[in-house]
């Protein structure tokens, strides 16, 4: 059993709308430049976390599992953008270089669904969010803050979703 880090957040999420809801709390707090890591096997609920991050950072898009496309962007009224990119299909750094990822953090938030992969490309500041699949209807989700920000936002995290 790992042990975390007062700042780090561990919670067993019992449903797909429990997923979403986390989802939605953490997207109200992000901001223009914020990086979000999610790793996790196929159907641990990456997606649906997003789904609900878009939903809390007031995208009026709808948000599917950009796999096949590597990135999609989701907008909001006030010109700001949401990239959220799924870097399954990226073989190596060259690659993520391509996506000049500093233009999308200046432009909006990024959100990165198999993040490990490309782990190395991105800034060295983030929130890290590892999902596990518990069971059929159960993930665990461990988020963890690099650098300032980050802690500061899981504090403000807590006292939003827990109360705390």
């Amino acid at each position: 059993m790992p042990i975390f880090s007062a700042n780090c957040v561990d919670f067993v999420s019992r449903s797909v709308e429990q997923t979403r809801r986390l989802g939605v709390r953490l997207g109200s707090l992000a901001r223009a430049g914020d990086v979000y890591c999610l790793s996790g096997d196929l159907g641990a609920g990456k997606t649906t976390f997003v789904q609900g991050f878009a939903k809390g950072w007031d995208s009026r898009d709808q948000v599917s599992s950009p796999t096949f496309v590597l990135i999609n962007q989701y907008s909001r009224t006030d010109g700001n953008l949401l990239h959220h990119l799924d870097a399954y299909r990226i073989d190596s750094l060259e690659e993520a270089a391509d996506l000049d990822l500093d233009e999308y953090l200046a432009s909006g938030v990024l959100i990165v669904e198999w993040a490990e992969r490309i782990r190395a490309a991105l800034p060295e500041d983030y929130l890290e969010i590892n999902f596990t699949w518990v069971g059929e209807d159960q993930r665990n989700l461990v988020m963890t803050p690099h650098g300032s920000r980050y802690e500061k936002l899981m504090e403000d995290f807590k006292r939003l979703a827990f109360g705390g």
